[in-house]
Order: C-alpha cells, then sequence, then structure tokens
C-alpha cells in the first residue's frame, strides 16, 4: 500500500500536477505508490488542499463575479435607455393614429411632445436611471445623486 521510503522532491513536483489535473487524494495515492496520509502531508506542505470547500467557495467567486460583470452592464444598457428617452422630452413628436371606417394612417409632427407624453418619458428616465443606480451604485457622489434626484423629481411635477 503505502512505502517508508522518504518522499522526494519529484514525488513533491507530481503531486502538484496531479492536483492541478484535479485528481483527488486517493488516486494521487495510487499514481505514486504511497498512502493517502503522506499525499495529504505532501499536498499542505506544497499549500494545497482537496477539500471540496475550496472549490465550491473559489466556484461561488467566480459566479459572484460574472454576475457583477453582468449587472453592470445591465446598469450601463439602462442608463443608455435613460439618456436616449430624455433627449425626446424637448425635440419634435411625431404623433400617429391609424383607424376608422377606411382603416386610414395619419401623422402629425408637433414641436415638441405633450406635457402628458413628457411626464410619461420622464418616468421611463426615472425608473432607468433607477434601476442603474440599484445595479451599480457611484462609488461616493452622493451629492450629484441627490441633484439628479431633485432635478427628476422638478421635471416630473414632485411626483
Amino acid at each position: 500500500m503505502g512505502s517508508s521510503n522518504p518522499v522526494t522532491d519529484e514525488e513533491r513536483e507530481r503531486v502538484r500536477e496531479l492536483h492541478a489535473e484535479g485528481k483527488g487524494r486517493n488516486e494521487i495515492a495510487e499514481i505514486l505508490g504511497r498512502g493517502g496520509r503522506t499525499i495529504s502531508s505532501i499536498a499542505k506542505s506544497l499549500g494545497l488542499s482537496f477539500s471540496r470547500a475550496a472549490e465550491v467557495r473559489q466556484a461561488t467567486e467566480i459566479r459572484t463575479a460574472d454576475l457583477a460583470d453582468r449587472r453592470a452592464a445591465l446598469a450601463q444598457r439602462l442608463q443608455d435607455v435613460a439618456e436616449r428617452e430624455l433627449e425626446k422630452v424637448n425635440k419634435p413628436h411625431l404623433y400617429w393614429d391609424w383607424g376608422g371606417k377606411e382603416h386610414d394612417y395619419d401623422e402629425r409632427w408637433h414641436d415638441e411632445p405633450t406635457p402628458g407624453d413628457k411626464r410619461a418619458l420622464m418616468g421611463v428616465v426615472a425608473t432607468a436611471i433607477d434601476r442603474s443606480l440599484k445595479l451599480a451604485p457611484p462609488e461616493q457622489d452622493t451629492e450629484g445623486l441627490a441633484a439628479v434626484d431633485a432635478w427628476l423629481k422638478g421635471m416630473m411635477g414632485g411626483t
């Protein structure tokens, strides 16, 4: 089963390689013709572990980082929506309808959206900014955030 021979540097290096390949303690012991305790001792001296907890922790950290990246990307997209919709507030606006007895299509341009449509656009802007900030809060810009919040509330008539 095991051997009472001293552990060589080559065996230590082989344990490191096999561990890196994902092999378990018992499998490494069988490959090297050593006992499980010897392999555990070598691994410990190399700073290696056969604990699944370490693998789970690393996988969790990777998943957490991936989700943070995805949240940041989503926050950016929401910021883009807010900026795009905000541009529409004071620009010419196309109104159209389709229907009637003849199923005709009509359209007309106005210099800017109606007050009700401006309110609706600002609602989209406010929601997009709010969600963006929840997904990726600013580091320390609390004054700027308060100013944006006050400005949005003012644009929406205090609602």
